[in-house]
Formats: C-alpha cells, sequence, structure tokens
C-alpha cells in the first residue's frame, strides 16, 4: 500500500491532482522574476501579496513563503484575506515561488527542487538543498531589499512534495523559517528518509523556537502512517517546537490545502490568551471615546476584560498585560498611559482602520 501512496503523490502529474494553470493575476498583487545562479540558470517567479495597509505604513510584516505558487497563490491570498477579517492572523506579506521561462513543466519541477534525495523513478530528483540556497541566497534578499519584512519571522508552507519540503527544511535548516504548515506531506518519500533529518534536528537541542501544524486527508491511504509519524514527534517532547496535526474529515490528498492551509496559518499565528490579575484588568475600566463620539464602556468581567458598545459587548483576550484582541473580527486594543501612569486611552486597529480612543472618565 506504501508504493501506491508513493506512486499517487509523485508519479502521477500534478494535472491529475491540481489545477493546471500556471497564470494568475491577483489584484493589488506583484510580481519578481530573476535568473538563478545556483539551480543551472533556472528563472524563478516570485508573486508578492502586500497587506492593504502597506502604502500607508511604515511597519515591517512577517512573510509566509509558498511553494507551488502556480498553483496555490490565488487559494493562499483568498484564505488569508478571510483570516485575517476574521481576526486570527496579522497583517501579513506573502511570496509564492514557482518557476518561469518557456512552458516551464512545474511536475517535473517541483520533483527536483522539493525532494531531498534522489529517487530513482524520477531522475531529475533530489535538489531540495540546493532550492534551500537559493531561497536563502537569493530569494531572502530579493524580498528583504525591496519590502518592509520583519526577518525574523518567516513562515514556509507546502503541500504533498511542497510538504516534504517544508519538514525537510525544518529538521535541516530550522534557522530558516520559524512557522511551518505541511499539507499531506510526502513523508515516506525513499523509504522515509525523513526519519534520518528528523533524528539529527531532535539531537540538536539549540534549535530556535518554532511551531509545525500538519495535516491529512481523512480519506488517503497514508492516515495510519501520518498518524504514527505525529504521535511519534509529539512524543519527542521538543522543548523548542510546537505541534499541531489533524486528518481532515471527507478530504483526499489535493483538497487538505483549501482548510489545512487556513487551519495552518490559524496555528502557527496563534496569540497567547493570557489570565490577568484583577488588579492589572481594573485599571482599564472606565468610558472611552472615539472619533466619531462612539462611547465604550470597557470593564473586567469573569478574568478578562469585555467592552461594551451600545447593547453589544464583546469579550477582549489578552496578548499581553497592555494589549488585547478580539477573534470574530479584526481588532486590536494596545492600552496607553500619560505622564503620571494613568491610563490615558487606547491605539485601537480595526479593519482598514485605526484611531486613538481618549478615556473620558
Amino acid at each position: 500500500m506504501k508504493k501506491v501512496f508513493l506512486a499517487l503523490i509523485i508519479l502521477l502529474p500534478a494535472s491529475t491532482l491540481f489545477s493546471q494553470s500556471t497564470e494568475v493575476t491577483i489584484p493589488g498583487s506583484q510580481t519578481k522574476k530573476f535568473t538563478s545562479t545556483i539551480v543551472n540558470g533556472q528563472e524563478y517567479v516570485l508573486q508578492i501579496s502586500l497587506p492593504s495597509g502597506y502604502d500607508k505604513s511604515d511597519k515591517k510584516y512577517p512573510v509566509v513563503y509558498l511553494m507551488d505558487s502556480q498553483w496555490d497563490f490565488p487559494l493562499l491570498t483568498a484564505l488569508y484575506g478571510q483570516q485575517y477579517y476574521d481576526g486570527f492572523l496579522p497583517e501579513l506579506i506573502i511570496v509564492g515561488i514557482t518557476w518561469g521561462g518557456h512552458h516551464p513543466n512545474p511536475d517535473s519541477l517541483r520533483s527536483r527542487d522539493y525532494t531531498p534525495t534522489n529517487e530513482k523513478r524520477l531522475p531529475q530528483s533530489g535538489g531540495a538543498d540546493k532550492f534551500l540556497s537559493v531561497i536563502k541566497k537569493e530569494v531572502f534578499p530579493l524580498i528583504e531589499s525591496n519590502y518592509r519584512v520583519d526577518v525574523n519571522d518567516k513562515t514556509l508552507v507546502g503541500c504533498s512534495l511542497g510538504g516534504l519540503f517544508t519538514m525537510y527544511t525544518l529538521f535541516t535548516h530550522p534557522d530558516m523559517f520559524n512557522r511551518y504548515v505541511a499539507a499531506s506531506p510526502a513523508f515516506t518519500w525513499d523509504n522515509n528518509v525523513l526519519n534520518k533529518y528528523e533524528e539529527q534536528y531532535h539531537t540538536n537541542k539549540s534549535n530556535p523556537p518554532a511551531k509545525l501544524f500538519m495535516c491529512v486527508g481523512g480519506v488517503e491511504t497514508s492516515v495510519p502512517g501520518f498518524e504514527k509519524l505525529t504521535s511519534f514527534l509529539k512524543d519527542r517532547h521538543y522543548s523548542n517546537l510546537q505541534i499541531e496535526s489533524r486528518v481532515l474529515e471527507n478530504t483526499g490528498h489535493s483538497g487538505t490545502k483549501g482548510e489545512g492551509y487556513a487551519r495552518g496559518l490559524q496555528f502557527v499565528f496563534k496569540r497567547p490568551s493570557l489570565q490577568l490579575s484583577s488588579t492589572i484588568l481594573g485599571q482599564y475600566t472606565g468610558s472611552y471615546k472615539m472619533n466619531d463620539g462612539t462611547i465604550i464602556q470597557v470593564k473586567p468581567e469573569n478574568g478578562s476584560l469585555s467592552a461594551t458598545v451600545g447593547n453589544n459587548t464583546f469579550k477582549l483576550l489578552a496578548a499581553s498585560e497592555t494589549d488585547f484582541y478580539m477573534t470574530s473580527f479584526f481588532l486590536k486594543i494596545h492600552f496607553a498611559k500619560d505622564d503620571k501612569g494613568n491610563i490615558s486611552g487606547f491605539h485601537l486597529d480595526q479593519y482598514g482602520s485605526g484611531e486613538f480612543v481618549k478615556k473620558t472618565e
């Protein structure tokens, strides 16, 4: 059965599993091309989506790097918009990576770039280390020199062979990214060679903090092996690696990308929800007035803060002692103090707008 699974994810052309189109046009997105000096003059195409407020700010943003952008860039940007609007994700820059040149063949090129070892049925395979060098030495500098990015906050997202590449990157180059989303990863590649790299990762106790989300489709033949793998990884009790895994009900191999990418980004960007003392929460009690005259009543309630506007009351989750947020829609609050140490108001960030809301009493 393992051989059948390998044949399905490796030998079948992507047209059998995915959309064949490699042309995407996303409003507001940008495209940059470069010719690699590392991978035999291969042209790569970067598809870049910037957050809506990018031009009006001077902030630096986390970056999500997406494999197989030729298929999944429209999907990920749509999912991001939904998750951002609902308050689960921060503002992000998305960078999709695909291949350029004259009629590129993603089926062959992904087998070359995403696989860590040479598998005899795919003579072009085994180029993952070279491709990692492309990302580190060519993609990162290009993005970081052209956009305001947080160089310490990078996420890698991939499916199938792209998921294999994502996990291989974590285990062998843990300093390159700090968040990883692997949908239906081809973890059995080359007789489970991934296990060898995981062992090296486990031995290194100085790995930087990271988060890994993995998923598999519930109707995939690889479910038993996936569950065994995730159980093994969780039993490792890594001190610097948080892991979440899911088997997606009534979902096949390609179908894991939609829910998998959404749930994966939610997990790797999940903010803390702190339990603060009544003393800390109590200092924020009062009335606050927005620029349009709207009054917001804030008070402690059941170990957190509540904000009441008219007849509606909302629960605020604590990311820190001064920062609060919601997950029903995009809203962030940062409380500020005056020169005497008293609460003067809060900075309010909502979807598409922001202002300082003064405390009135």
